[in-house]
């Protein structure tokens, strides 16, 4: 647990990204696409390790709205309706101190098990 606290949560015009600066001068744009396929929820988490679900298809994810929660987190709702995760303070700053590497084992899962960032498409769309 750090004592790093978020003075300021802007999401972007595009509703693709947030950056988030902490009271300690850290200041980091996470993308909307990272913030949903990293969400702490227990639908991607799991409730193990082993149960951690790679979430394909987000790569034009946004940001629908943001929920305060108490004073120590932020729901982040995005415009594919997920909902359930909740961004905790701490979980905010490791995540944008180890953004580069979590993007990169994202795209690793994503060629490893044969997935795309892309939109699936319905069968038979054009």
């Amino acid at each position: 647990m750090t004592n790093a606290w978020p003075t300021e949560l802007r999401v972007s015009k595009d509703r693709r990204s947030l950056t988030i600066t902490f009271d300690n001068g850290e200041s980091y744009d996470l993308t909307a696409e990272l913030l949903r396929v990293a969400s702490p929820s227990a639908e991607v988490q799991g409730h193990s390790p082993e149960q951690r679900v790679t979430v394909p298809g987000k790569m034009n994810v946004a940001i629908a709205r943001m929920e305060p929660v108490g004073n120590y987190a932020v729901r982040i709702v995005f415009d594919d309706m997920h909902d359930t995760g909740l961004f905790s303070w701490d979980y905010l700053l490791d995540l944008g101190r180890n953004r580069d590497a979590r993007w990169d084992s994202y795209l690793d899962e994503l060629r490893e098990k044969g997935l795309s960032r892309e939109p699936f498409a319905p069968r038979g769309a054009p």
